[in-house]
Order: C-alpha cells, then structure tokens, then sequence
C-alpha cells in the first residue's frame, strides 16, 4: 500500500519543530521578566515537541532535509542559547565569568549538535549503537543545566544557588554534552504486550504528580536521567564485548549475562567462617550436590574414624592424602 502525502501534512513536523523554536526563545523572555518558573516551563514544551516532530514526520514519510536542519536549528537556540541566557540573567547579574560559563555552554550544545548531524551519515556503527547516543541529548542537557535554578525555585536559596556553584555546574554539563559518554535512547526502547497496562498507570501517576508537584517531579526525573548514566556506560561496554548478544530477546540477554558471572565468581560456601587461603588455593566442585556429598562424608568420617562406604571419600593410605575440612576451603565451626 502506498502512502500519499499531502503538502499540508508534510508541513506539520516542521510547524512542531518552529513551535519549539518560539517556546524556547519564549524562555529568555520570561527570564528578563523575572517570571523563572515559566521559563523552565518554556524550555520543558520546546522538549516536549522536539521530541514529537520527529517521530510524527517518520509516521506522515514527511522527512525532508529540510526538517532535519531545521530541527538542529532549533535545538540549538531552544537548549544552548536560551538555558545558557536564562542562567545568566538569574545568577550572574552582568559578571564576566557567569558570561564565559554561558558562552560555553551555548557552544559546547552547538558542537554536539553538529556531531550529530555527522554521526547520522556514518554507516559503518556496531548495530547496537542505535541504542545509545553519544554523550547527553540537547533536550536533557538544556533542563540538566536548570536544575540548580528549580531547586530554587522549590526548596529556596541554600548552596546550590550560590554563583560559583551555578557556573561550576553549567561547564560540568557542557562537558557532557560533547564528551564521548554514551546515554541510552529511548526511541528504541521495546515495551512488552503485559507491560502496557502498568506503564499507562504509571503514566497517569506521573500526569498527577507533574500538575501537583511540577519542580518536585521535574527535578526527580532530571536526577534519576543523570544516575542511569553509570548503567548506559555498562551496558555499552557490555554490549561491544557481546555483539552477538544484541539481537536475542531481553530475557536471553539477562540469562547469558547471569552465567557469565557465574563463570567468573565462585560461590562461598554455607559456612561463617572461610579459610581465605584455602579458599583460593583449593578448587570446589562445581555441582552443588558433589559439594554437599563430600562435606556429608568427612563429617561422618570424622566421627566415625573411618571412609564410609559408597561415600566416594578418600581413603587412608600412605601414597594418599587425607582430605580435611580445611583442605576443602571451611572451617568447621
């Protein structure tokens, strides 16, 4: 079936991506008003509708080269420009080094976006790089860099709003918009059939929280995106060790990674005290049941003096060792 496209529906991803320009240009205005909160709100829509014109111009076939340089255009001065003036106008109160933190981060937003622009013509990229972008997003980085200015707003002055504090945080997120550190996409997260039900849920829970609680859940969700880059940075390396494991389903995944490392690790036994040299000089059966067979024989040998028998114990000779409860790496209590 082949899909035809209006003119006028081509236009609507570009219309989003020049509503997400005037949304963000809005935020220096409301700055220079003194009204903080609506900017971060601006910044907040102009995310938002970055985030939908894309996706709505791949479901219309409306991409264009045009709505791609667009788009850059837009993140740029809606992410760059307007958080970089916005944190001059609340901090810096015309200071020469809070201008310099602002021209930094304007630039830094510019370079990764030019980065990506190039990285999107680069065909030969493992196939699990799709899943990650290469350092922090324009959308995230531009509401990271507001974050001391919505503590702020919520909870009021403390250490996080003193100038050099601001300054010192705004050159550390320029640092990750140009720094090599993967983040996951999701654009390319997979939600199963029996996880929708509680996804909507949980949608509807973040609904009530942002209209109640707007610079609270905001300022949660900033913390929780700059926590997850610790595990984006595993699951990279992860993957680049493992190509192979990328195109098999998720729970595939988890189970080659949980026998990888029990490959690796050796599990102590059931007892409280460990011989630490023995441990490490002694190697223990593999196969929980051999384990539990060889302890129950010593144990009755010990009482008895003597193998049992069918106990696949050893036994007492002079060319033969006899096996102890130190020589199988515990003590006994």
């Amino acid at each position: 079936m082949v899909r035809v496209t209006t003119p006028s529906i081509r236009l609507l991803p570009n219309a989003i991506t020049v509503l997400a320009l005037c949304a963000g240009l809005s935020a220096v205005q409301f700055a220079l008003t003194g009204n903080y909160a609506m900017a971060i709100a601006a910044i907040g829509i102009a995310a938002v509708l970055d985030s939908l014109d894309g996706r709505i111009a791949r479901l219309l076939d409306a991409t264009s080269k045009m709505g791609a340089e667009l788009d850059s255009l837009s993140d740029g001065i809606s992410f760059g420009v307007a958080p970089a003036l916005v944190l001059y106008v609340w901090q810096s109160h015309g200071d020469r080094i809070g201008w310099v933190a602002s021209l930094i981060f304007a630039v830094c937003m510019i370079l990764r976006l030019a980065r990506f622009n190039t990285l999107l013509d680069v065909t030969d990229k493992p196939p699990y790089a799709g899943e990650f972008f290469v350092g922090v997003p324009a959308p995230a980085g531009g509401l990271v860099a507001m974050l001391p200015l919505i503590a702020t707003l919520q909870w009021g002055e403390g250490w996080w709003s003193e100038q050099y504090v601001v300054i010192v945080w705004t050159i550390a997120v320029a640092a990750l918009l140009i720094s090599r550190i993967p983040t996951l996409s999701l654009k390319t997260v997979k939600v199963p059939a029996r996880a929708i039900a509680p996804l909507l849920v949980g949608v509807g829970l973040l609904a009530a929280a942002i209209i109640q609680f707007p610079l609270v859940a905001l300022a949660i969700a900033l913390v929780l995106y700059l926590l997850h880059i610790p595990y984006a940075v595993y699951r990279n390396r992860w993957l680049a060790a493992h190509p192979e494991a990328w195109t098999v389903p998720p729970r595939e995944r988890r189970a080659i990674r949980r026998a990888r490392s029990q490959r690796r690790l050796r599990l102590r036994p059931a007892s409280r005290r460990v011989a630490g040299a023995a441990m490490r000089a002694v190697r223990l059966p593999r196969n929980g049941s051999d384990f539990v067979r060889a302890t129950r024989a010593l144990r009755d040998r010990d009482h008895s003096g003597s193998t049992p028998a069918g106990s696949g114990g050893a036994t007492s000779g002079p060319n033969q060792r006899r096996r102890s409860w130190r020589r199988i790496g515990i003590r006994r209590r």
